[in-house]
C-alpha cells in the first residue's frame, strides 16, 4: 500500500466538517472572511484565541485516533489560523512596559 495521496483514507465526513466549521469561524473571528449577515470583517481575537485554543485541544485529545487525512486537515488547519492570530495580536507587554 502507497501513502500517495490518491491512495489517502478519506476524512470522516462529520469530522471534516467539524474542523472546516472551526476554520471558517476562525477566520471570521480574524477578520479574513467578511460576517455573512453584514458582508463587513471585524477582529474578534478572544474568539480567535478560543478557537486555536480548541483545536489544539483537539490535536492533543486525538492523537493517535486519526488516520493520516484527518491528522493532516487538522494540523494545518490549526497552523494557519495560530499565524493568522500571531498576525493579529498585539505583542505582549514587556515589565518595562508596565
Amino acid at each position: 500500500m502507497s501513502d500517495s495521496p490518491s491512495e489517502a483514507e478519506p476524512p470522516d465526513e462529520r469530522f471534516a466538517a467539524f474542523v472546516y466549521f472551526q476554520a471558517q469561524n476562525g477566520g471570521l473571528f480574524l477578520g479574513r472572511i467578511p460576517n455573512p449577515t453584514t458582508g463587513e470583517t471585524s477582529v474578534n481575537i478572544r474568539a480567535a484565541q478560543s478557537v486555536v485554543d480548541s483545536l489544539e485541544m483537539l490535536t492533543e485529545k486525538t492523537k493517535g485516533n486519526l488516520n493520516q487525512t484527518e491528522d493532516s486537515m487538522l494540523k494545518v488547519a490549526t497552523e494557519n489560523l495560530r499565524k493568522l492570530l500571531d498576525e493579529v495580536s498585539p505583542p505582549p507587554l514587556k515589565p518595562t512596559d508596565l
